[in-house]
């Protein structure tokens, strides 16, 4: 036994979709939160989602953020392994001569 189908306008819709981007939670989570279906909240992202506003923790961003962080490490490293050379070649070269 379900109630009456609720209906809900479009600016209602839009601003729905745009607080679902511009948070960390999974859409089941802001779906129990409105008391929406996750369904139809899928449904609503897949029509009124706006690129530009996603946030920074979706799958490209992040596939992004995870490279430039592994370049970073990589580079870390290797900067890493150049002082260590340096060092050991000013302790080579700072000792006295005999």
């Amino acid at each position: 036994m379900s109630g009456a189908r609720q209906k809900y306008n479009e600016t209602f819709k839009r601003e729905t979709v745009k607080y679902v981007q511009e948070q960390s939670k999974s859409i089941e989570q802001i779906a129990d939160e409105l008391n929406i279906s996750a369904s139809t909240l899928r449904n609503w992202l897949g029509k009124y989602r706006e690129f530009e506003n996603e946030p920074v923790n979706q799958g490209e961003t992040l596939r992004q953020q995870s490279q430039q962080l592994e370049e970073r490490d990589r580079e870390i490293e290797d900067l890493k392994e150049e002082i260590a050379i340096l060092k050991k070649a000013m302790h080579i070269f700072s000792k006295a001569k005999n």
